[in-house]
């Protein structure tokens, strides 16, 4: 069977990324498509497939500027030549889902989420926009949405996150999805012991401002508590600036340093709506509890008074309130590594596999 993968962009490692990873091991004889590949950025895993790119990544500073360019790649993508591919997964959260498939081939959207800059997110990036982005983004985010609705009929099947994104993909594309979490490498965690438990807090991730890393600095600047930040993206000056005394920014780091802080932390900070969250999973399987926002994927993940805790508002005070009500909880690293281990990468290979045949399967009946 010939397989195409088809992800948004190829610019870094996070949660997309490593379900191509994931993918990539499924399918070792792959081929991956998208519209920029920054190969330093890669793993040594994905580079090891045949990689072709569309037209976008020979535009200029395609490299760091390939947002800029999202009203060309509805375009791009339906260049992409994938005649003679039997299978065809697409990764969506970008545009990745619209390309052209032979019409004897599988099409399954394994979404992230439908692009947030266009759909739920759309207000929040346009209200944080230039004033020359905000002026273009209406007609631009119009024209888009149109052909994402109309590209969804393309897709065979979808599948979805989480339970959050399936929402959306009903709402937004009228289109059923089946759930299959995402893989987490939730072995590659291990649980401290007690004695090694500093008292610190730790948020990790990137730092872009739907996930509202400033809150969590401003909560721990006001708490006058200790809280180690971990991770870049714009906001990484930001935070520097706005820390007190007691917050340390690390910036990004290694994945040795980052598993550290996990098993060593009283507990993660997490005051974003995350899509699925794969950090919250990755600090369980460390054995440490979560403090979340109450929505999205983490309300699927983190178990209430057992492996962490909610807080409904995404305010200073609500994250304070809420750091110092985990301090009733009684805290059983095992149990909370244990109720990680279900969203590893295992039970992703055999959910997505069993879904795919089951699709091939019916594909075989109907001819």
């Amino acid at each position: 069977m010939k397989v195409a993968i088809v992800h948004y962009w190829l610019v870094g490692m996070r949660g997309g990324e490593k379900v191509v990873e994931a993918l990539c091991a499924m399918y070792p004889q792959a081929d991956i498509f998208t519209h920029v590949y920054v190969p330093e950025k890669i793993s040594d895993r994905i580079r090891q497939h045949r990689i072709t790119t569309t037209f976008i990544n020979r535009l200029p500073r395609a490299e760091r500027g390939y947002k800029t360019y999202l009203p060309l790649m509805p375009l791009a993508l339906e260049q992409l030549d994938l005649s003679g591919y039997d299978l065809v997964i697409s990764s969506e959260s970008g545009p990745a889902k619209g390309i052209i498939t032979p019409a004897d081939a599988i099409h399954v959207c394994y979404c992230h989420s439908p692009m947030r800059y266009i759909w739920n997110m759309y207000h929040d990036y346009r209200n944080s926009a230039g004033r020359l982005t905000r002026l273009v983004m209406p007609p631009l985010s119009h024209y888009l949405r149109m052909w994402d609705v109309t590209s969804a009929s393309r897709v065979d099947s979808f599948v979805a996150n989480s339970a959050t994104v399936a929402r959306r993909i009903h709402r937004f594309y009228g289109a059923d999805s089946t759930v299959i979490h995402p893989p987490v490498d939730t072995g590659s965690f291990t649980v401290a012991p007690p004695s090694e438990v500093e008292d610190y807090y730790l948020m990790a991730g990137e730092l872009v401002s739907y996930k509202r890393p400033d809150l969590a600095v401003r909560a721990f600047n006001e708490m006058g508590m200790k809280l180690v930040v971990i991770g870049g993206g714009e906001m990484l000056d930001e935070m520097r600036r706005i820390a007190g005394p007691t917050v340390t920014v690390m910036g990004s780091q290694p994945f040795e340093v980052l598993k550290q802080h996990y098993a060593r932390c009283q507990a993660l900070i997490f005051p974003g709506e995350e899509d699925f969250g794969m950090v919250p999973v990755e600090a369980m399987a460390s054995g440490r509890p979560v403090v979340a926002f109450g929505r999205g994927g983490a309300t699927e993940t983190v178990v209430a008074g057992e492996t962490g805790i909610f807080f409904a508002d995404q305010t200073v005070e609500a994250i304070s309130s809420a750091v110092k009500s985990l301090r009733a909880i009684d805290i059983d690293p095992a149990r909370i590594a244990a109720h990680a281990a279900q969203f590893g990468q295992e039970q992703f290979f055999e959910k997505l596999r069993t879904h795919i045949d089951g699709l091939i399967s019916r594909r075989a009946n109907a001819t």
